[in-house]
């Protein structure tokens, strides 16, 4: 794990150096099955420009998508696997939020309906053109939440609203008094919804950390914002513990 968060650290500081020169590098997870045609989508979205990862079935791609960030998935699965369908559905129950793209053989119009039921955000049969896939892909991330991107100044989940502009939060419109690391850690937490986040990653991105210290630190300023922003700190709605993995934010 600790070799998976440093990954994933160095990955959002890549994400960031891009930011800061006008671009974020997206990061798309592909689901696909068929060695043959793994390689040219992989090839096509690297051409242009993303940072796209394989996942070779629905077992290792549900791993990867749980334990990482990414701004889009691509679903293509076949039998005698758990299909697109499935892996799709388990992706929304785990509160992935990335848009999912579903590329199957089955073109009746109930199977779309099916797909886009269960959490899918389009449903592209196939054969279909690589030019107009990729135009797809770019529509759903213009459209996307900022994920990994810094937040709106205006952010809301429950009954809790955030100003990052002001450094305020409130609770059912009252203030809540939050100090300044717990602000940060709070606003990390934001900006990388759905993700799950090691104590080790949390520590080097809100503290400062280029350690691993043997510290509750993480643990403690979780605690806290679960008191002063869940409705019942005891079964916590936003701020997760993934055992033996961190933390994530599901709001």
């Amino acid at each position: 794990m600790d070799k998976a968060a440093a990954e994933r650290a160095k990955a959002v500081e890549a994400g960031r150096r891009a930011a800061g020169n006008g671009r974020r590098t997206r990061k798309i997870l592909l689901i696909e099955d068929d060695r043959e045609v793994a390689p040219a989508l992989l090839e096509s979205l690297r051409g242009e420009g993303y940072n796209a990862e394989l996942a070779p079935d629905g077992e290792a791609g549900l791993e990867r998508a749980t334990r990482d960030y990414f701004d889009l998935i691509i679903l293509d699965l076949a039998p005698p696997g758990r299909s697109a369908l499935e892996v799709c559905r388990e992706l929304r129950q785990q509160s992935i939020t990335a848009p999912i793209i579903i590329l199957s053989v089955r073109s009746q119009t109930i199977d779309k309906i099916l797909g886009l039921k269960i959490g899918a955000d389009d449903y592209v049969t196939k054969p279909f053109d690589t030019q107009e896939l990729l135009a797809r892909i770019e529509a759903h991330l213009r459209r996307a939440p900022g994920g990994g991107a810094a937040p709106g100044a205006i952010y809301q989940f429950g009954a809790i609203r955030v100003d990052f502009r002001r450094a305020e939060v409130f609770r059912h419109g009252t203030p809540v008094a939050l100090s300044a690391r717990e602000f940060q850690l709070l606003k990390y937490f934001v900006e990388h919804r759905g993700a799950t986040l090691s104590r080790k990653e949390l520590l080097k991105e809100v503290w400062g950390y280029g350690g691993a210290p043997s510290t509750r630190t993480v643990d403690v300023h979780v605690f806290t914002l679960r008191r002063k922003l869940e409705a019942d700190p005891s079964q916590p709605q936003f701020f997760q513990t993934i055992i033996r993995l961190g933390y994530k934010f599901l709001g």
